[in-house]
């Protein structure tokens, strides 16, 4: 081993699993954002504590009515939950993780004990083989968003392994009680696949809304009726109305690109390739789809694999899809509910991670490109189409348009293909930047403390809520607890690692960073450590850390990308460059010390995982 001093660190050249050590001697006073973050860190541990032992009984279980459904049902119950396993793998307490496993485990429990009579997609439970009977994957993926993160925090757990290799190979064709997939033509055969396989029928009314359940609550899918509490009894011939057109199944659609997220985490935990072909093959097809309408994502492919097969070829057509306008019996009026993006982001951006591809993100900016050329002003606003194909209510003479403006410019989505990218001229294809672009360009030096003010904000207020909560686990439905559950991690996860989710859509880590605490085997910052990422570049990323503790000294380990996809090149501090060639680097700061690193990175250089470091 060579140790070679500088002037206020040392850097150890030994190369180890967790990377070069470099020893940090010089002080660094705490700056305000730092015990913020610490703080921060501590109060959504405390505010998680006091959710939990109000809504969750001894078994793990929510306390609320179940009932099958997507507008209240089990997606929404364990969705209440999910930023927990993120929360964790930041740094938040050890029992987070703890009481997420328990809640999950009794969240299975509970809605297998479900029975359904005008639906049989829960006549024998919601759940087969702890995964979904059958579900589109907008809900699914809503219903996973804890588990598919749980990784980060439990990758050697033989259960979570077991569970996600078997999920995966529920579209693998591994499961005969599942055949969701046609390796042949690259299709998921229905929107409405899972564990018991893919629906090739019409669905019901029944199938998306349930069977009603005895008593009042609040329907807080309903905007207009958030602060009532109505008979169920009464209101569900208006629940039924609400998704009278949402009829058609079969064949493929974008959706199901979400799928990929379970052949991606089956790779990260197994290193088995299988999974990653498999996730790939099918982005492929979708990627050629996309290419044969001129660049946009279509919204059904037919079980024939054709575009547009389940709808004469129009293949902007299907639940969801470009042309999803409907009379929604409920709100009694025409909405507009095209989802392109929900399935095909997170597909693509898997394809990304698996292969380092960058031309997975081409499909989606160009898909951008197309709508954005669409654009038009009146009034002094720019308006953005939202929809596309035949308008209701309009004569419809064969050719498709855009239609449906209004001032949404999926700005959070084109900041994920420029983060993915880091392209400059996607940068300035952003109609409205996120403040936290602003600071990364060095135009808003108050955003850390800002964003962290904001979350405790949010923490008093969702605490005042469940201070106020007058109801009682019979009056409550699955989604009530949602927007009361009181964590909050977009902040954190901004400063420290560099990561971004779009409108808190959690699927996969996509960030700069990741750290671990190597003296208590786990993922997250280590105790009394902060962290602020200040620079994002194509090839360059600069973090300060610090270390608030003026008594102990702490270590971490750093990683390059939220599951290692990155590699370090070098890293220079005060001036001086060290190369690094690896995707782990440990720091061992003195008490009170702290440093900034500037790093020269390649991005999507190694194949991502789950495993800690020292694995």
């Amino acid at each position: 081993m060579t140790l070679r001093l500088l002037s206020l660190f040392a850097f150890t050249t030994l190369s180890v699993a967790q990377g070069p050590i470099v020893r940090i001697e010089k002080p660094m006073p705490p700056p305000d954002w730092a015990l913020m973050e610490r703080a921060l860190l501590k109060a959504n541990s405390d505010a998680a504590r006091a959710f939990y032992r109000r809504y969750v009984d001894e078994q793990g279980m929510l306390l609320h009515t179940p009932r099958w459904g997507t507008l209240d049902g089990p997606d929404d119950a364990i969705e209440t939950f999910y930023n927990w396993t993120l929360l964790h793998a930041l740094g938040g307490d050890d029992d987070i993780l703890d009481m997420y496993n328990k809640a999950q485990e009794g969240h299975w429990k509970q809605y297998n004990q479900l029975r359904t009579k005008l639906t049989k997609l829960a006549e024998n439970g919601a759940y087969y083989k702890e995964f979904i009977t059958m579900s589109d994957w907008f809900h699914t993926g809503e219903g996973m968003r804890s588990f598919l993160l749980a990784g980060l925090s439990k990758p050697n757990d033989e259960l979570y392994q077991h569970r996600t290799k078997r999920f995966a190979g529920m579209y693998m064709n591994e499961d005969p009680e599942a055949p969701n997939y046609d390796p042949k033509l690259r299709i998921i055969k229905s929107i409405w696949n899972g564990s018991k396989g893919p629906m090739l029928s019409k669905a019901t009314v029944y199938d998306w809304v349930g069977d009603p359940v005895p008593g009042s609550f609040h329907l807080l899918h309903n905007p207009a009726k958030r602060a009532a509490t109505l008979d169920m009894a009464k209101y569900y011939p208006k629940m039924l109305a609400h998704c009278a057109e949402y009829l058609d199944s079969a064949g493929d659609i974008h959706l199901n690109l979400a799928a990929t997220t379970l052949g991606l985490n089956a790779f990260m935990l197994s290193s088995d390739a299988k999974y990653k072909n498999w996730a790939l093959d099918y982005a492929n097809a979708w990627k050629e789809r996309a290419a044969a309408t001129g660049g946009m994502i279509p919204s059904n492919i037919g079980l024939d694999g054709k575009l547009g097969g389940e709808h004469n070829g129009q293949w902007w057509k299907g639940t969801y899809g470009w042309n999803f306008t409907i009379f929604d019996g409920e709100l009694e009026q025409i909405a507009h509910r095209n989802y392109f993006m929900h399935g095909a982001w997170p597909g693509f951006a898997n394809a990304l991670l698996l292969s380092g591809d960058q031309s997975y993100i081409d499909v989606l900016r160009k898909q951008m490109q197309l709508l954005y050329a669409n654009k038009k002003t009146e009034n002094g606003k720019t308006l953005y189409p939202q929809m596309y194909g035949d308008p209701r209510g309009y004569k419809f003479d064969g050719k498709p348009e855009w239609y449906h403006f209004t001032e949404n410019s999926f700005s959070d989505r084109m900041t994920e293909i420029y983060l993915w990218s880091m392209n400059r001229e996607d940068l300035n294809r952003i109609p409205t930047k996120p403040a936290w672009l602003d600071y990364l360009e060095g135009k808003d030096a108050s955003y850390p403390t800002a964003a962290l003010t904001k979350g405790f904000s949010s923490i008093r207020k969702n605490l005042k809520e469940m201070e106020n909560d007058a109801t009682t686990a019979d009056t409550r439905l699955a989604d009530y607890l949602l927007e009361m559950q009181p964590v909050t991690t977009d902040a954190l996860l901004n400063l420290t690692t560099g990561g971004y989710f779009s409108n808190g859509r959690i699927w996969i880590l996509h960030s700069r960073f990741r750290y671990f605490d190597p003296e208590r085997r786990r993922a997250g910052l280590p105790q009394d450590v902060a962290a602020l990422v200040d620079k994002l570049e194509a090839s360059a990323a600069s973090v300060t850390l610090v270390n608030t503790n003026q008594l102990e000294p702490r270590s971490l380990v750093i990683q390059a990308g939220g599951y290692g996809e990155h590699q370090f090149e070098s890293v220079t501090i005060d001036g001086k460059a060290t190369p690094i060639n690896g995707r782990h680097m440990t720091l061992k700061l003195a008490p009170g010390a702290g440093v900034k690193l500037n790093f020269a990175m390649a991005r999507y250089k190694n194949a991502p995982t789950f495993h800690f470091p020292w694995d």
